[in-house]
């Protein structure tokens, strides 16, 4: 029997239409199924965790009821489960904003189950574990911690669809765990088959990221070309039990899933192919091969598990410093000579004012991404002249007021500047820092509890 997983978003922020069109089709197709939502990136759980701080309610996918007002019914027809690491933060507040919208369309014996156990926050002491490898160079010494974060695996997940839960809402899980867990619990595949949780894993890693597998990111139009990527189809795997990954798209969307747009999310964050490490598993594609089986559709051969490590990610995040921005726009002829004398205008004037800050000034349309913190490439830029610039001024310090005085410097270039200056705005977010760790998995326990919406709401 095949069994279907289907994938609703790979990001906070994603598409909230996103999937209805992949609802429709696991309905249409008739073929037990499960629905994923992956809303988490490293830094979504600490802004999460500093909305929690700021109301006790909140602190989870702030599109949740977006995403599954219109899909909710119709998966609770016809017994597709929903699973998400939507609860971020806060899933005991996620699952009571699932109560009351199953109560308003009519469904308070909806059952939702709330995953918990990864927040490790004040459980274990940071500065006891091992630092992961990418990260020892960070200096932390007078950094604050917001949150600290073990990625979970699928078991407590499987285990509360096991108990008969319509909906899973959990924090920091692994991506791939949110695609495992529904074919461990269909299939019955033990925490130990490594061959089928390989399976798994490259299913939800090939999911995981929505639009990304079916031609988002892909798309570089005439080079790469997709049909109708305003109306981009978000990904459906086909999984059997003896071991075939297939990966599809919905009828009727956009989009394309073919050998080039398998290959490229199979690659994707894949620093070992042989030991791409899950919780879970860990999966190794060195023998991977494709096959285009058909319009929209890759199937994904030769891929193989290893025993899943001894221990767990956790990722850490600090609080850093301040980041202003201020932007203000030139147009019309001699457009870049204006541009390169506001730009040095407000360099010049954060060193008159002291400002402990760190700046730098970018040309947007002509030298910002690739270019330096001296602004090597605007500075020696001899193309065609440009007809318009936007001017960013970038400040960083530790001193929120400083980096604010630094950015608002823009706004004085509507009057201080050179002629035709306008549009000018300024902002100063926080900055996070993240540090990940290594912990044992058995310093990391995790439950589930298992609610009627009518109890929740």
């Amino acid at each position: 029997m095949t069994f279907l997983v289907g994938n609703g978003s790979g990001f906070s922020g994603d598409r909230v239409d996103a999937p209805v069109p992949v609802v429709r089709s696991l309905v249409a197709r008739g073929l037990p199924a499960a629905l994923f939502f992956e809303t988490l990136g490293e830094r979504t759980v600490a802004l999460a965790q500093l909305e929690r701080r700021r109301d006790p309610e909140a602190g989870y996918e702030p599109m949740l009821e977006r995403l599954l007002e219109p899909i909710l019914l119709d998966c609770h027809r016809h017994r597709i489960p929903i699973l998400g690491n939507f609860g971020a933060a806060n899933p005991p507040a996620a699952a009571r904003l699932i109560a009351r919208l199953a109560a308003r369309l009519g469904l308070p014996g909806l059952r939702v189950a709330i995953v918990e156990g990864d927040d490790v926050m004040g459980r274990i002491a940071l500065d006891q574990l091992p630092v992961h490898e990418a990260d020892g160079s960070l200096d932390m010494r007078t950094a604050r911690l917001i949150a600290a974060n073990a990625y979970i695996g699928a078991e407590p997940l499987a285990a509360a669809l096991a108990a008969g839960a319509d909906v899973v809402v959990a924090g920091r899980t692994s991506d791939p765990a949110l695609a495992i867990a529904p074919l461990m619990h269909h299939f019955g595949w033990g925490p130990d088959d490594w061959q089928a949780l390989a399976i798994g894993a490259a299913c939800g890693h090939l999911l995981e990221c929505g639009s990304q597998v079916t031609g988002g990111v892909f798309w570089d139009p005439g080079f790469k070309d997709i049909p109708d990527p305003a109306n981009i189809g978000f990904p459906i795997a086909e999984v059997t039990a003896e071991g075939g990954l297939t990966i599809t798209k919905p009828e009727g969307t956009g989009g394309i899933v073919d050998l080039r747009t398998v290959k490229e999310q199979l690659l994707y964050e894949l620093h070992d192919p042989a030991r791409y490490i899950t919780p879970d598993v860990v999966l190794d594609i060195t023998g991977c091969h494709l096959e285009q089986a058909g319009p929209d559709r890759v199937a994904v051969h030769g891929l193989r598990g290893h025993a899943r490590p001894e221990t767990l990610k956790v990722t850490a995040c600090f609080e850093g410093s301040w980041l202003g921005e201020g932007e203000v726009s030139v147009a019309g002829p001699n457009a870049l000579a204006r541009a390169r004398a506001t730009a040095d205008v407000l360099l010049r004037r954060l060193e008159m004012r002291g400002l402990p800050v760190r700046a730098r000034a970018d040309l947007i349309g002509l030298a910002s991404v690739l270019d330096s913190d001296a602004g090597t490439l605007w500075r020696g830029y001899d193309g065609p002249e440009p007809p318009e610039l936007r001017i960013r001024l970038a400040a960083e310090g530790p001193d929120r007021d400083a980096v604010d005085q630094a950015a608002r410097e823009a706004l004085a270039m509507l009057c201080c500047g050179t002629a035709g200056t306008g549009g000018a705005r300024w902002r100063v977010t926080p900055r996070i820092l993240t540090r990940s760790y290594l912990v044992l998995r058995e310093r990391v326990p995790t439950r589930f509890t298992l609610h009627s919406a009518a109890e929740l709401a």
